[in-house]
């Protein structure tokens, strides 16, 4: 194989070619800020994934009554989060049978038949189903996951 060939294999061309080897410019990352303090994110993650949220020395430092009240916490949100995808899946399933069987037997009785079953687990992500952070949040504050002054909620009490 001769040298050029070999040299334009390894080389980008177009959007991608100014994040080849020779990177004259410093690359900055910008995440998304999603308007929350860092306080409401720390009480957010920690009602959604529990001790899981907390890192290993937080969790060690952290008294068994705490710990025990996070669990229930996080216990309590997952059941709320399981209902709410489970009535999310409802609704769009029903959309979907309504629109293309309309006069359909079946199609009356899944319309009858919106109970939730908290056996059943809902394992569909919050992306699929199109459920934003700001639902969920105001779904954990109506149901007391949440303090009910938590979008007023700046910075935690222990600072």
């Amino acid at each position: 194989m001769e040298k050029s060939n070999r040299n334009q294999k390894f080389e980008y061309s177009g959007r991608i070619e100014n994040y080849q080897l020779r990177n004259q410019r410093p690359t900055v990352m910008q995440y998304e800020s999603d308007g929350y303090s860092q306080y409401q994110n720390y009480l957010y993650k920690r009602a959604l994934y529990g001790l899981n949220a907390l890192t290993q020395s937080e969790v060690t430092a952290m008294c068994s009554k705490k710990k025990h009240r996070v669990i229930s916490v996080y216990k309590k949100a997952q059941t709320i989060l399981n209902k709410f995808k489970q009535e999310v899946t409802i609704a769009k399933s029903n959309f979907i049978f309504q629109t293309l069987f309309p006069n359909s037997p079946i199609t009356e009785f899944l319309l009858s038949e919106t109970e939730t079953d908290s056996k059943v687990v809902n394992n569909l992500t919050f992306k699929d189903l199109k459920i934003t952070k700001e639902q969920i949040i105001s779904i954990f504050i109506a149901e007391g996951v949440l303090p009910k002054n938590f979008l007023s909620l700046e910075r935690s009490p222990n600072q």
